[in-house]
């Protein structure tokens, strides 16, 4: 099963005049079959991609909403399998590509190349492994490349010139351009200089550039949008569902779990349907600009 093009899904959007929707949910939390009901949800609200991400114990880049959710998913049996048991299922009903993310032990653990076929070969189209430099990563890059994964890399705000150019030369997909220090949350938003840093990972890459962390409301997200390729979203959405699904953790009754995941559902498409509408107000910004 061959994933569907990050790149068509860019191309698309900029044919709209907007930017993209990346939407990021913890795979696992608090089980599988809710992680399908709501990337159903992300889709019927606008995404343009999924952002999955696979449980792991020690998330360094991520606050304490996505870990909590990770906490969650990993006490209730989540593993890099059930991860990829799911993909299909998800992509044929979304029709959106798929980035795995995950740290890079799990990766090794299940093995490089093994990995790389089978998330291929389930649906995913990108990888994206945060606590893997990109300077460091040609094995893995090489393996992700002829199993048909695009290859996605971080740079945060105060990344030094020499590594935003390795970040941005190897990442194929879209640039993840972190846009304040710190981990992933629901902030203040965007940093102030966001419109620099585009810019600057602007002059190393036409690849699209993303932003992500702190993106959590309609204004924000079309503040982004009216700089980047791609708006990010991640604690918010994970947040929203969790809100709902925590009041019945402890029920026994699987129609009251069932109603609570079709509310959390819901409550998700709308919070994407949002996003999408501060999106679309914002147009994109303007990256047409000679590159180099």
């Amino acid at each position: 099963m061959s994933g569907q093009s990050i790149e068509r899904a860019f191309a698309r959007c900029r044919d709209e005049g907007r930017a993209a929707l990346i939407t990021y949910l913890a795979a696992g939390d608090p089980n599988l079959e809710t992680t399908v009901a709501l990337a159903g949800a992300v889709a019927d609200g606008g995404a343009d991609i999924l952002e999955l991400g696979i449980p792991f114990s020690d998330p360094l880049a991520d606050g304490p909403i996505i870990q909590a959710a990770y906490t969650r998913a990993l006490e209730n049996g989540a593993s890099v399998r059930g991860v990829l048991d799911i993909l299909p299922p998800i992509v044929e009903m979304t029709g959106l590509p798929v980035v795995l993310m995950t740290a890079y032990n799990p990766v090794l653990a299940y093995g490089v190349e093994m990995f790389c076929q089978d998330a291929a070969g389930a649906g995913a189209s990108g990888l994206l492994v945060p606590d893997l430099l990109p300077e460091d990563s040609a094995s893995l890059r090489e393996t992700a490349h002829q199993a048909g994964l695009d290859t996605i890399f971080l740079a945060a705000p105060d990344i030094t010139e020499e590594r935003l150019s390795e970040a941005a030369t190897h990442s194929t997909g879209f640039l993840y351009l972190i846009s304040r220090r710190g981990v992933t949350g629901i902030h203040n938003g965007p940093g102030e200089s966001l419109e620099l840093e585009v810019a600057r990972a602007s002059q190393y890459t036409d690849t699209p550039i993303a932003v992500g962390f702190g993106v959590s409301t309609t204004q924000e997200a079309g503040r982004v949008a009216a700089e980047a390729d791609g708006v990010i979203v991640g604690s918010a959405l994970v947040r929203t569902a969790a809100d709902i699904l925590s009041s019945s953790r402890n029920s026994a009754k699987q129609d009251m779990a069932k109603e609570a995941i079709d509310s959390a559902a819901e409550s998700v498409r709308h919070l994407t349907s949002e996003l999408m509408e501060g999106i679309r107000a914002a147009g994109s910004g303007d990256r047409t600009k000679p590159i180099r």
